[in-house]
């Protein structure tokens, strides 16, 4: 299992309408909007690395998202 964290930017006042709209994309485990430099941050899971890239593909789809950062987790307990 392969684990991501995605901070988001969005639009501004946009951030609640985009952690609601990314919970619903499949592989996405939890989306919340947060206050500091980034909006949104999504925990995203996938089989392999393809998987969560396509996950990161449909997330960066959605509407009033303007910019993504991925951090792929190093150690999975």
């Amino acid at each position: 299992m392969v684990q991501t964290f995605v901070l988001v930017q969005t639009e501004v006042g946009r951030s609640s309408l985009v952690a609601s709209a990314l919970r619903d994309v499949s592989g996405v485990v939890s989306a919340e909007a947060v206050v500091g430099p980034y909006d949104v941050i999504v925990r995203a899971e996938g089989s392999d690395e393809a998987e969560v890239g396509d996950i990161i593909g449909r997330i960066q789809k959605i509407d009033a998202i303007t910019r993504t950062l991925s951090c792929q987790v190093a150690e999975n307990r």
